[in-house]
C-alpha cells in the first residue's frame, strides 16, 4: 500500500511489496486502480479553482478541486484542509527555490477550522471538494507571497498515521493597497512539426486531427487565448501552420501541377519561383470549403476539425497582437550556422498579413525553448525583436536587452515553469499562480521591470475557467509584447549572453538544410518547367522551410526524409520530358541537318530549352528560343550540325528548364562527318579542266580536218 515519502523505511518496503504483488479490481464506476508506487502518496489532490487570485483585505478564499485514490485499497473518512505559511516570499529568487520544495515538506500550517470530508474513495475513485476559508483564519497581513494549499488526511486498512496522505500546493500572493502596476505580457504560440509526404500533402493526418479536435493541444491553446475576451494578448504565431490546416480542410491535396496563370499571363516564362505569389491552398475568410469535401474518412475527420480551428483561431486574433515567426519556424540558430539565406526566405515568407483574414502583423524570431546563439541573433534585422528566455543571461535578467543594435525581450522561464507541486505545475491555477506571484515580487522591486510569459508550446491547458478573471488586479497591467518592450532596455554584450552546449548538439545540422536547398531547386526548376503555374515552386519552399524547422530538432532524420523523398517525386516528374536522338547522323558534306524528339509526360504544357554537349570540332546548333509542348504531347526540332575534321564524335542532347536547369533527360548520339578536303577536290578540279580540253582540241581538230578535205 502507499505511503507518503516520509513514512519509516519500513513502511515503504511494505508499501512497494504491495505495489508489486496487489492489484484487486476497482469497482466498475471507478475503473481500473493505479499500480501503487512507493515514491507516489496515496491520495492525490488538485486544486482546480481558485479565487480570488490573492490574499484578500476582506472576504473568503475559495478553492475547489478533487481528491483521487492513487491506492490499492479503499481510504475512509478523509479530511480535507488548506493551509498558509507564515513568512512571505519577496523575490523572484525565493519563488523558484521554493517551487523546487519536495513534495513532502512542510511548507505552512493548517487551517483546521474549515474543513471538507470524503467519506471513502476506493481504489482509482475521484471525489471533488470545496473549502471556503474565511480571512480572519489566515493570519498573515504582510506583503509579499505565500504558500497556500490543500491537505487530505484519510484512514486506510491501517489506521491513521500523522502527516498529510495527499497534498496539493501553490503560491498566493498579499499585495498592499497601491497605485503603482506591473506590465504583464502573455504570449501564447502557434507553432508545430509540419512533415509531408512525397506528393506535399500533409503526413500524420490523425495526430493534426487530435490537436486540432477540443481536448487536442492546438485546440486548447487557441480557446484558452479566446477566453481571454477583450483583454490583451500576445499571440506568436508560425503563418505555416494555419496554411497547413488550409490544405487539410481543402481536403489534404498533393502538389498542385495544375494552370495557375492563363495563356495572356505568360509567354513562356514562368518568372521566378522565389518571387511567386502564395499557394493556392489557403483556408476561407470563415474556414469553410465545404464544396469539396474530402472523401477518405481520415482525411474528412481532420478537415473537420481544421474547419472549426481556424474559425476559432480568427476569433482569437481578432483584435490581438500577432507576432509572426519566420514561415515554417525555421531553426534559426542552424540557419545562420549553415544557410543564413533560408532563414532571410522565410522572414520575407512572413511578413505582411495573415491570411485569409488580413490580420496585421509584425515580425518577431524566436525559439521554443527561448535560447537562440549570437549568430542567430546577428542574423535577424535590426528592427525585428527577439524574444528570448532569461536562462539567456546571469542571475539578474533584464525584461528588455539592447545588444548591437538588436533589441531583446526577456521572458520569465519560472513564471512559465508554473507551480510548486506535487499536484500538476502547469494546471491552469497554479500557472496563473506563478504568473500573479511572478508579478507581485517585480511590484516590490524598485524598477517594476515588465513580466513577459511565453506560454510552452507544448502546454495543453483543460480548462480555462477563472485564469483570466484571476488575473484583472488593479497592479496587474496586462499588455501586449511590444508595449512592454517601450523601455530603454539593459546594455548587453551579445557574446555575454549563454547558449548551452545542450542547445548546439540539439540544432539541425548541414544534412537538413542541404536537403532543404535540394528540394527548393527541384521545386523552382519544375515552376519554369510548367508554362501555365507560377505557384509550385513557392509551395515546394514552403515545405522546405518546413523541413529546417525547430520543431525537427528531435528527429531531423524525419525532415530529411521528407525533403528528399519530395525531391524525388518533383525529379520524376521533370524525367517524364523526354528527348530522344537518333541512333546516328552522318554528315556528307560536313554539315548537315538532324531531327530530335521531345516527348511531354506530364499532363500539362511545358516549355523546355535544349543544350547539346559537343567534342570538338564538331558543333550543333539548337534553338534560341525556348520550345513548348502540350499536354501529353511531342514535337519534333531540327538542329544544325557541323565539323570540319573527318571521324566520328559524340554528342548529349539535354532539356532544361528555361532558366537553363537541367531536366535530368537526356541522349546521346554519335555523328561521323566524312568531310573531303580541298586537296581533293583540287584533284578532282584539274582533272575535269583536263578532261573537257581534251575534248575540245579533239573536236578543233575534227572540224579542222573536215574544212580541209572539202
Amino acid at each position: 500500500m502507499l505511503r507518503p515519502v516520509s513514512l519509516l523505511p519500513a513502511l515503504a518496503a511494505v508499501a512497494t511489496l504491495a505495489a508489486v504483488v496487489v492489484a484487486p479490481m476497482a469497482p466498475a464506476s471507478a475503473g481500473t486502480a493505479p499500480k501503487a508506487r512507493a515514491d507516489q502518496a496515496p491520495l492525490a489532490v488538485t486544486i482546480d479553482s481558485l479565487s480570488p487570485s490573492t490574499i484578500p483585505q476582506k472576504g473568503p478564499i475559495r478553492v475547489s478541486g478533487s481528491v483521487t485514490n492513487n491506492d490499492t485499497e479503499a481510504w475512509t473518512s478523509i479530511q480535507v484542509f488548506a493551509f498558509v505559511s507564515d513568512t512571505p516570499m519577496t523575490t523572484a529568487d525565493e519563488l523558484a527555490d521554493a517551487a523546487q520544495t519536495d513534495a513532502d515538506a512542510d511548507v505552512g500550517e493548517r487551517i483546521t477550522d474549515t474543513f471538507d470530508t470524503v467519506d471513502e474513495l476506493a481504489p482509482g475513485e475521484t471525489h471533488p471538494y470545496t473549502l471556503r476559508v474565511p480571512r480572519s483564519e489566515i493570519g498573515v497581513d504582510e506583503a509579499g507571497v505565500y504558500w497556500f494549499g490543500v491537505h487530505a488526511l484519510g484512514t486506510s486498512d491501517d489506521g491513521r498515521i500523522s502527516g498529510a496522505d495527499g497534498r496539493a500546493r501553490t503560491f498566493l500572493p498579499l499585495v498592499a493597497r497601491t497605485r503603482k502596476s506591473v506590465d504583464t505580457a502573455l504570449v501564447l504560440p502557434v507553432r508545430r512539426e509540419i512533415l509531408h509526404t512525397a506528393d506535399g500533402s500533409l503526413a500524420k493526418v490523425p495526430t493534426w486531427t487530435r490537436t486540432l479536435s477540443p481536448g487536442g493541444r492546438m485546440r486548447s491553446m487557441v480557446d484558452f487565448g479566446a477566453a481571454a475576451g477583450s483583454r490583451p494578448i500576445t499571440w506568436l504565431v508560425d503563418p505555416a501552420v494555419p496554411d497547413a490546416v488550409a490544405r487539410l480542410v481543402a481536403g489534404n491535396p498533393p502538389r498542385s501541377l495544375e494552370p495557375t496563370v492563363s495563356d495572356d499571363d505568360t509567354d513562356g516564362d514562368t518568372g521566378d519561383a522565389s518571387e511567386s505569389p502564395s499557394p493556392s491552398v489557403q483556408p476561407s475568410a470563415d474556414g469553410d470549403d465545404e464544396a469539396d469535401a474530402p472523401k477518405d474518412p481520415e482525411v474528412a475527420a481532420a478537415a473537420e476539425a481544421g474547419t472549426s480551428w481556424l474559425q476559432r483561431l480568427h476569433e482569437a486574433l481578432e483584435g490581438s497582437q500577432i507576432l509572426t515567426l519566420p514561415y515554417g519556424d525555421v531553426d534559426v540558430a542552424a540557419a545562420a550556422a549553415y544557410d543564413p539565406e533560408v532563414y532571410q526566405q522565410a522572414r520575407r515568407r512572413s511578413n505582411g498579413d495573415l491570411a485569409p483574414w488580413g490580420l496585421p502583423t509584425s515580425p518577431v524570431v524566436s525559439s521554443p525553448s527561448g535560447f537562440i546563439d549570437q549568430a542567430g541573433i546577428e542574423a535577424t534585422e535590426t528592427g525585428t525583436p527577439v524574444l528570448v528566455t532569461d536562462r539567456m543571461f546571469g542571475p539578474h535578467a533584464p525584461a528588455v536587452a539592447r545588444a548591437d543594435g538588436h533589441t531583446l525581450a526577456v521572458s520569465s522561464s519560472g513564471a512559465a515553469s508554473g507551480g510548486p507541486g506535487p499536484d500538476n505545475p502547469m494546471a491552469p491555477v497554479a500557472l496563473r499562480q506563478r504568473i500573479v506571484s511572478e508579478a507581485a515580487v517585480r511590484l516590490m522591486t524598485p524598477g517594476r521591470k515588465p513580466l513577459i510569459v511565453t506560454f510552452p508550446t507544448t502546454w495543453s491547458p483543460d480548462s480555462t475557467t477563472g485564469f483570466f478573471e484571476g488575473l484583472d488586479l488593479d497592479w496587474l497591467h496586462l499588455t501586449t509584447l511590444t508595449d512592454a518592450m517601450q523601455r530603454e532596455g539593459s546594455a548587453v554584450s551579445l557574446e555575454d549572453l549563454d547558449y548551452p552546449a545542450r542547445q548546439v548538439g540539439l540544432e539541425l545540422d548541414a544534412a537538413n538544410f542541404a536537403a532543404a536547398d535540394n528540394l527548393v531547386r527541384a521545386g523552382d526548376t519544375l515552376q519554369n518547367l510548367l508554362t501555365q503555374n507560377d505557384e509550385v515552386g513557392t509551395e515546394v519552399r514552403d515545405e522546405a522551410f518546413s523541413d529546417t524547422s525547430y520543431s525537427n530538432r528531435l528527429r531531423p532524420g524525419a525532415a530529411r526524409a521528407s525533403a528528399d523523398s519530395s525531391r524525388t517525386w518533383i525529379d520524376n516528374r521533370l524525367r517524364s520530358v523526354r528527348i530522344d536522338a537518333p541512333k546516328a547522323v552522318i554528315l556528307s558534306g560536313g554539315s548537315g541537318r538532324f531531327a530530335a524528339t521531345i516527348t511531354n509526360g506530364l499532363d500539362q504544357p511545358v516549355t523546355v530549352k535544349i543544350t547539346a554537349l559537343t567534342e570538338p570540332p564538331l558543333k550543333v546548333a539548337v534553338p534560341a528560343e525556348s520550345v513548348d509542348i502540350g499536354a501529353g504531347r511531342g514535337t519534333t526540332v531540327l538542329l544544325n550540325a557541323s565539323s570540319s575534321a573527318l571521324g566520328i564524335r559524340n554528342v548529349t542532347l539535354a532539356l532544361t528548364d528555361v532558366k537553363d536547369a537541367p531536366l535530368g533527360s537526356s541522349d546521346d548520339l554519335p555523328i561521323r562527318s566524312n568531310r573531303v578536303s580541298n586537296v581533293i577536290w583540287l584533284i578532282l578540279g584539274t582533272g575535269v579542266a583536263l578532261l573537257f580540253g581534251a575534248i575540245v582540241v579533239r573536236l578543233f581538230r575534227r572540224l579542222r580536218a573536215a574544212a580541209g578535205s572539202a
